[in-house]
């Protein structure tokens, strides 16, 4: 018993408890109509996925974490393989390959999605890999952190799902800078990152948003125009490492490489993304800079949503009293964008209690980094530190109408048991580890 409770982090689970509650609360608010009839009981589903996600929490935290490592490749043999099970043999749902069946197939008990308990292995594994690595070249840890990375996000683009896919990448990042990878070397791949996604969808911008031609852009819509600029970056990179060698003592032609190499590979990357992505789903990236383009279509439920988060406005409509929760207006009521019916009930004061409640999780988080004198569970800690902070940021920017359209559910509160067990093992992880902080023994 004492065990148990030493393992227990109260801040933590009040915080996760208060979500939860309000979780299975307004999934209830949005399944009542406009003539107060419950048309759905996701509810009741969402109250199992709880209980059974505190078990797991509690399971987990009473765990050692430190004999994951044991199991490492192992985890990450099993993620490959149930991804690409996934994307071969699973459901399609909102025209994605991201859900396996459990039970029949045509009228399953529940679904599973398993890009989003693969997160949890993606972060063992690296963390795994970057300890055994701390005395190899910082370059060559970054790079191969990059390839780790690739493996789950490729699989999982081709299912397709950008938002659970896109959640990789900080990830990556955060255990990469915590694991005392160079800065530059992060910076320039956040370079990279967001000339890629710019170079992708200028097109679009061009067509859907500013609708007229800008010449500029016409490189990235022209095949030939592009593979122009892409071998004169090229060319211009051969220069700068020939001049890097000769001019040893000068930075200027290193910097010049750098620079055009992050720009000819961008190019090439957004060119290739063009296959890999829908256009329906390069246009979500950019529709929130002006829904009204497409107010029907593409930009409806950034329209609806900021509707929604805006009549709410200091105290809220009172519970069950929100309109476009019950006039149906919004879809994805309870998974997406749980957060927009809350706002509309709650208001601004309302929010300011989720705020508090995410807070309280992230800074437990980074006092559970900062006590750990274990490497490895340092690095655990820090990945889903970056899981969860994006998950939060982006969740909440896109309902509000900042952000781009990825699919990205609010942890602990969007509907679903994937998304919840996931964020349950997470915490249990972060209680193990705090539990163990000054234990070096594996």
């Amino acid at each position: 018993m004492n065990r148990i409770l030493k393992s227990f982090d109260i801040a933590i689970f009040i915080s996760v408890g208060v979500l939860i509650a309000l979780s299975v609360t307004f999934i209830y608010s949005s399944d009542i109509n406009s003539d107060g009839v419950l048309v759905s009981r996701k509810y009741i589903k969402q109250i199992v996925f709880a209980a059974v996600g505190i078990i797991v929490m509690f399971m987990t935290a009473l765990y050692d974490y430190r004999r994951t490592s044991r199991y490492c490749t192992y985890l990450f043999t099993f993620l490959v393989a149930i991804l690409l099970l996934t994307k071969f043999a699973g459901l399609n749902i909102n025209n994605a390959n991201s859900w396996l069946a459990i039970g029949p197939r045509k009228n399953p008990i529940f679904t599973v999605q398993p890009s989003e308990f693969c997160k949890i292995f993606y972060i063992i594994f690296l963390a795994w890999y970057l300890e055994r690595s701390r005395n190899k070249a910082p370059l060559l840890r970054f790079a191969v952190s990059f390839l780790i990375m690739m493996v789950p996000l490729g699989l999982i683009l081709i299912q397709p799902d950008l938002g659970t896919a896109s959640v990789y990448i900080p990830i990556m990042l955060v255990m990469a800078f915590m694991a005392d990878i160079p800065a530059k070397y992060i910076l320039t791949f956040i370079c990279f990152g967001v000339l890629t996604v710019v170079f992708m969808v200028l097109p679009v911008w061009e067509t859907d948003i500013v609708k007229k031609s800008i010449p500029m852009v016409h490189v990235l819509s022209n095949f030939r125009m592009r593979l122009i600029v892409i071998l004169a970056s090229a060319a211009i990179v051969v220069i700068g490492i020939f001049g890097t060698i000769y001019f040893q003592e000068s930075k200027v032609f290193f910097w010049i490489a750098v620079v055009f190499g992050v720009i000819m590979t961008a190019l090439v990357c957004s060119y290739l993304g063009q296959f890999v992505l829908k256009e329906y789903q390069i246009s979500r990236l950019i529709i929130f800079l002006d829904p009204y383009v497409d107010p029907r279509g593409r930009g409806y439920n950034v329209i609806q949503s900021k509707l929604a988060i805006g009549s709410g406005m200091m105290t809220g409509k009172g519970f069950l009293q929100g309109s476009m929760s019950h006039l149906q207006f919004l879809p994805e009521r309870s998974t997406d964008f749980i957060f927009s019916i809350y706002s509309e009930e709650m208001g601004f004061i309302g929010c300011m209690c989720i705020f508090l409640c995410y807070f309280v999780i992230l800074i437990r988080n980074l006092f559970v980094i900062r006590a750990t004198q274990n490497y490895y569970g340092m690095l655990i800690a820090s990945g889903i530190l970056g899981m969860m902070f994006f998950h939060f940021i982006v969740n909440v920017g896109m309902v509000m109408g900042i952000m781009p359209i990825t699919g990205i559910p609010l942890i602990f509160m969007s509907y679903g048991g994937s998304s919840m067990w996931t964020g349950m093992i997470c915490m249990g992880l972060l209680m193990s580890i705090n539990n163990r902080k000054l234990d070096f023994m594996r």
